[in-house]
């Protein structure tokens, strides 16, 4: 057997292959020894039936098996030889398939395609410098916390001695009927709508006007009839463009009563709140404590950047189609999570994925970098580390250990655990050895930067009333 690598680029390669005719022959003839000893042929008793007639009578299974035994260990061995970093599959072709009608007369030829591990010479990675910035915690901060408290404290308390007002919330059965479809055209075989136990918040922000309007002053038991014209861009295609008249059913007026900051209501937070200013000062001490760890993050993503951009090599494409397929099912399990609907959304999906490639590929590199930054400093886990990490995922996750250990035995999860935390280790001592100052926080100029690179998803629509 004979090989050339050819280098198409640093994470590719190809292997030219071929395979002498002796080799071919030999396994040919061995081959199609076997078949003859098997072979059921009329006209030749079983067994002794000419090499000629089995090889043309079993052409190609005879032809299947001498491929099947010749070409994966030409190509393994192909890839031992030039000390090759595979990552995938290998991708072969017969550079002439005309020369497997002829088997053993000439050479075969197969070209292989591979993807290899980048050759990565490290260059400096201690001593970089970088900017620690903790955002300060005020006042302001600490009510606007203890504001989120009491909203999330908020009981629905029913109205008695009035009409319905803005901000109240009406909950209605509603019927409708399609009047007009998108272009304007009668509707005449529409299907009726019914709904129950709608709640519409009264001049909320993604209430239709026409609600609003009409459920404005009424009481339980109250009904209204009225029509809603739909814009064409609204969140429920089912609805979008159409006109409906509906007959409302008032069943209950209900307003948002929120408690008062007071030491009662501190109590009812915990035990340990006896009072206001306790409470204030564990939201505090929460708030710092975060604001903390949000610092070392920036820290720690700073130095990331830096020690990439000090590293530009070529990356795998598999790889980068694997991270940036992780990072859009991500994105799509979120808006799920949130009850968004992502089949209902205006989005360029194509787009949006394509962007996410160059955060791909970043993450990639920087995961390269780190587990070479391991290998030099000889950075290891142990077991009782990737055990206590385990029992971390539980608890957070609230399932059984066992359950997350079945699911990571299923998976190899437990190398892909010591690989992160590995990895952990080696961005720590990058910040232990970097060069860090402390500086100022600037509200502004933290706020272009979070706006500069965050996301925008879009909303979700889900009910008749609303166009979220």
């Amino acid at each position: 057997m004979k090989s050339e690598l050819i280098d198409v680029s640093p994470t590719r390669k190809e292997i030219k292959i071929e395979i002498e005719p002796s080799q071919v022959r030999d396994t040919y003839d061995r081959i199609s020894d076997e078949f003859i000893k098997k072979a059921k042929i009329p006209g030749f008793r079983d067994g002794h039936a000419p090499r000629s007639v089995v090889r043309t009578r079993y052409k190609n299974e005879i032809r299947t098996e001498v491929l099947r035994e010749l070409v994966p260990d030409a190509v393994n061995n192909a890839i031992v030889e030039h000390s090759l970093d595979t990552i995938s599959e290998p991708d072969v072709h017969f550079e002439n398939e005309e020369t497997l009608e002829r088997l053993g007369e000439e050479p075969i030829t197969v070209k292989v395609a591979v993807e290899v591990v980048p050759e990565i010479t490290l260059g400096e990675y201690k001593g970089l410098e970088a900017t620690r910035k903790t955002r300060p915690i005020t006042d302001e901060d600490v009510d606007k916390a203890i504001d989120s408290w009491r909203e999330a404290s908020a009981v629905m308390v029913p109205v008695e001695d009035r009409a319905s007002e803005l901000g109240d919330t009406v909950t209605i059965n509603a019927r409708g009927n399609e009047l007009s479809g998108p272009d304007g055209e009668p509707i005449t075989d529409g299907e009726e709508i019914k709904v129950d136990d709608i709640e519409v918040i009264l001049g909320g922000p993604n209430v239709q006007k026409e609600f609003t309007e009409h459920l404005t002053g009424v009481k339980p038991d109250d009904k209204k009839t009225f029509t809603v014209e739909y814009p064409a861009d609204f969140s429920t295609p089912q609805l979008a463009g159409k006109k409906v008249e509906y007959e409302m059913e008032v069943t209950a007026v209900r307003r948002r009563e929120v408690p008062e900051v007071d030491d009662e209501w501190a109590k009812s937070i915990g035990e340990e709140f006896d009072s206001v200013a306790k409470l204030k000062a564990k939201v505090k001490e929460d708030l710092e404590a975060q604001a903390k760890l949000e610092s070392e993050d920036r820290l720690k993503s700073e130095l990331i950047r830096k020690i990439v951009a000090a590293h530009q090599f070529e990356v795998p494409q598999s790889w980068i189609e694997k991270q940036t397929n992780q990072r859009f099912e991500s994105i799509l399990r979120d808006m799920m999570q949130r009850g968004i609907d992502p089949r209902k959304q205006q989005v360029d999906w194509e787009g949006a994925r394509e962007e996410l490639k160059g955060q791909a590929q970043e993450d990639v590199r920087a995961t390269l970098l780190m587990d070479h930054i391991a290998e030099a400093e000889n950075l290891t886990v142990s077991n009782e580390e990737i055990e206590a990490e385990i029992e971390l995922m539980a608890q957070m996750s609230r399932q059984p250990i066992e359950q997350i250990r079945a699911a990571l035995t299923k998976h190899g999860g437990e190398r892909s655990i010591a690989q992160r935390l590995r990895n952990r280790k080696a961005l720590d001592l990058l910040v232990e050895n970097a060069r860090i100052t402390d500086a100022e926080w600037n509200e502004a100029n933290e706020s272009n930067e979070a706006s500069a690179t965050a996301s925008t998803e879009p909303d979700e629509a889900s009910a008749a009333a609303t166009n979220e």
